[in-house]
């Protein structure tokens, strides 16, 4: 147990000596998970943050919302002093007041309202709904950026793996010709053979080593991570996962059910119906008659006293009935607005059922495509290195040619190429599956 707390200091240590050397934060040079990556991203990414802040700002829409259906408490004063010689006196009634103030507190609550209180309330449940759905898409979609690219960086690795692997082989048999040559136990055709082959396998694995940085970038991006400047070239970065090869069986038609079911941009779709279905009834509430009653309490100067500090104060209470009988048809084309909009949003929804369904089928045939393309690359490669090691056998005793050991050795290549290829595409096939029926809505576990 020392040993290990020793080691893991140790560990510790050198991770933050690499993010000091080379001034980057601590998470992005210690080896990193996929859950680390999208934990990182739903604190970071900028577009994450922006999803929050909406969030918060459709919390205030709801409080507003609700403003509707609840009471209103208002305070007001008035304090107005005129010159003498604008005050009017009446004969005999001897010098009148120049000084006049009110004050007054009041509470008014709408008690009917043609349906717009009601509407109001469920309104705001029906807003508050729909900002989280619409949050919790731009999660989902942004776990599965995020998921993607950490499987493109592993890709980008294994294949400078692969090539290196492949250069080294080349490289190898280019130095076996040239001692043969040397022995004078073959033609310097097989030496020139040998160097074209090298030099043919050095750009694939250029290329490789240049995807390799472009999707780390691409990674650190997502992270919300801006890289200094001066990091030109490659960036401090270990992932400790591998590709999700695991086995999965679901039947389409359960995907379709379950997407249909479960994803966030229907369910923020329906709550908007409710929303335009509630703006029809707000509409129609031009219609009928406001019924709302007050009570309050006021205080005023005696107005037939010069005495300013002569005051009267009492409570006040009672009701009020406004009805607009004719508002020019503004009410009217309201409500037709309000219908059209409701329709809209059902047209909406219907089409973006169908939008779907499709992507879920889209991507189930991506993933039977990749699910299969997988199982036929599982004994590829064992078989690749036992073609090489028999090539070479039968070169050793005379029986085979070089050109036979060279093609043995570009199909081992192209062999591992398409395994690694496999596994990528099969993880990245079924993170767009699990998407798309709605199931990517938390980081991997």
């Amino acid at each position: 147990m020392k040993k290990l707390t020793l080691l893991s200091c140790l560990t510790g240590f050198m991770y933050a000596a690499a993010a000091a050397e080379t001034n980057a934060p601590a998470w992005l040079v210690r080896p990193l998970s996929l859950a680390d990556c999208e934990n990182i991203a739903l604190v970071q990414n900028a577009v994450v943050l922006k999803a929050k802040d909406d969030l918060e700002a459709s919390q205030g829409l709801v409080i507003q919302t609700r403003a509707v259906a609840l009471p209103q408490l208002t305070a007001g004063g008035k304090y107005q002093d005129e010159e003498k010689t604008l005050v009017q006196n009446f004969p005999g009634a001897g010098e009148q007041p120049h000084q006049s103030w009110n004050a007054g507190i009041q509470l008014v609550q709408d008690v009917y309202a043609g349906g717009k209180i009601v509407a109001a309330l469920h309104a705001a449940t029906a807003t508050k709904k729909q900002a989280l759905a619409q949050y919790q898409t731009t999660l989902a979609n942004t776990l599965l950026l995020v998921r993607v690219a950490y499987y493109d960086v592993l890709l980008a690795n294994q294949q400078i793996t692969v090539n290196e692997a492949s250069v080294k082989l080349l490289q190898k048999e280019l130095d076996d010709q040239q001692r043969r040559f040397d022995a004078g136990t073959v033609p310097h055709f097989n030496v020139l053979r040998a160097e074209v082959a090298v030099a043919n396998a050095k750009p694939a694995l250029i290329h490789a080593r240049s995807q390799y940085r472009i999707t780390k970038n691409v990674l650190v991006n997502l992270l919300g991570y801006n890289l200094p400047r001066e990091v030109l070239e490659d960036i401090p970065m270990t992932l400790t996962d591998n590709f999700d090869t695991a086995p999965w069986n679901l039947a389409l038609p359960d995907a379709i059910q379950e997407a249909l079911e479960r994803r966030t941009e229907l369910q923020g779709l329906r709550q908007q119906i409710k929303l335009q279905e509630l703006n029809v009834v707000n509409a129609k509430s031009g219609y009928k008659p406001t019924i709302s009653a007050f009570a309050g309490y006021n205080w005023i100067n005696n107005a037939f006293s010069t005495d300013a500090a002569d005051e009267l104060d009492g409570w006040n209470a009672g009701g009020q009935v406004s009805w607009n009988l004719f508002d020019g048809a503004l009410t009217a084309g309201k409500v037709k607005q309000a219908r059209a909009l409701y329709h809209k949003s059902e047209t909406e929804l219907a089409g973006r059922s169908r939008q779907i369904e499709l992507d879920v089928r889209t991507a189930y045939s991506d993933f039977i495509e990749a699910q299969e393309v997988l199982d036929s690359q599982s004994k590829v490669q064992e078989q690749a290195e036992e073609s090489l090691r028999e090539a070479n056998a039968r070169f050793n005793a005379g029986t085979g040619t070089q050109l036979d050991v060279l093609d043995a050795e570009t199909s081992l290549t192209q062999a591992r190429t398409t395994l690694v290829q496999s596994q990528h595409d099969y993880a990245t096939a079924r993170a767009r599956l699990e998407r798309a029926i709605g199931a990517e809505l938390a980081p991997a576990k």
